[in-house]
């Protein structure tokens, strides 16, 4: 007979090794590694065998590549560097009020590099805006999470440079919403590092956005929201696109700009919910907010008097932090808040055990 602890730890192995199997494919980066190719490079990752980059060369050939790999001193490493001129850059002689060079996923991109209904996924970036940068009035976008099919025309999300008194970065949801700013003088000259998770759904989604300094992690940036469409009824998919996109109504507004990207990096969070579901209707374990980036707030029920441990794991099962060790407790719902500052972004597990309900788990995002 199957005792219920060794059915328990079972559950949990296989937990650990679907997520283990699901982390090898669901992240995607995106690096330089050095002058030449780089289109090619972007292609390779975003869309293979298709076309990720977006440029002005049908009416700029003279100028060559719009998008380059140069070394960072600041990074020490390889960076892409983005380049858009006043004149004659366009929009791909499209349209010739505005104008962009940017790279994206789309409709030939993998399955794995498209959000649809239920997903979670993580973009992180990180960039860097030039001392002086000149943005817009009307927009000066440098990244979109964009949708397919149905109602796409409108961005889900905008981060964009707006000119003003003084020049702002702001996050735009829905292409009119307005969600948080902050001054453009922050960013300049600084690499930043950009952290962007989304629970994609047309009525319940969720959403955060956090900006940091490369140099000291301090937060420039921040913005989270755990009910708000990330996806309209209507669309198929949404896509991230980085770059330059910028109107060209008042020209005497802008200057040529090199913008600098990388670390580029797109991960599915892995769906392990038909799994952990049965193991937490039991123990109910609820965790907020989450994602997380300082302080966790853990609920829990507890069938009856006994020993309490929490552990919270990696997505290869490893104990990063036992929380609780063996504490005696009493019977009903529980609350406990844990500081989770210090740990690296990325995906953790609580592991509850608790009598004869053993090896429970929620997944958590910290960023």
């Amino acid at each position: 007979m199957i005792t219920s602890q060794l059915l328990s730890k079972k559950i949990i192995l296989m937990i650990i090794l679907v997520v283990s199997s699901l982390q090898s494919f669901s992240q995607v980066t995106l690096e330089a590694d050095g002058p030449g190719n780089t289109y090619e490079l972007i292609n390779s990752v975003l869309s293979p065998d298709n076309n990720a980059v977006e440029n002005p060369e049908c009416v700029h050939p003279e100028f060559g590549r719009h998008i380059a790999e140069v070394w960072d001193v600041d990074l020490n490493q390889y960076v892409f560097e983005f380049y858009i001129h006043v004149t004659p850059d366009n929009d791909r002689c499209i349209n010739f009020d505005r104008q962009r060079v940017e790279i994206k996923t789309y409709e030939p991109s993998p399955e794995n590099l498209k959000g649809v209904t239920g997903e979670t996924i993580i973009y992180k970036w990180k960039f860097r805006l030039p001392v002086g940068f000149q943005p817009s009035s009307n927009f000066t976008h440098i990244h979109q999470i964009k949708a397919v099919g149905g109602d796409e025309a409108d961005p889900i999300f905008t981060l964009t440079v707006r000119k003003g008194t003084p020049n702002k970065l702001e996050l735009i949801h829905n292409n009119t919403t307005k969600v948080t700013t902050a001054n453009l003088s922050l960013f300049e000259g600084n690499w930043v590092e950009a952290t962007e998770t989304i629970k994609v759904d047309s009525l319940h989604g969720t959403y955060s956005m956090t900006i940091k300094k490369v140099s000291d992690g301090t937060t420039i940036l921040s913005y989270s929201n755990n009910n708000l469409m990330t996806i309209r009824s209507t669309n198929t998919f949404i896509r991230p696109k980085w770059g330059i996109y910028r109107s060209l109504i008042n020209q005497q507004d802008l200057r040529d700009e090199a913008v600098r990207f990388a670390g580029f990096s797109i991960y599915e969070v892995p769906n392990v919910s038909s799994l952990i579901n049965h193991r937490q209707a039991e123990n109910g374990i609820k965790i907020s907010p989450n994602p997380v980036s300082k302080e966790v707030n853990i609920e829990y029920n507890i069938p009856e008097n006994g020993n309490v441990k929490i552990d919270i794991c990696g997505l290869n099962g490893k104990i990063v932090k036992t929380l609780i060790n063996n504490e005696h407790q009493g019977k009903g719902t529980c609350r406990e808040k844990f500081d989770v500052s210090n740990f690296k972004d990325g995906v953790y597990f609580v592991r509850l055990t608790s009598g004869d309900y053993r090896n429970a788990v929620k997944l958590f995002i910290k960023n």
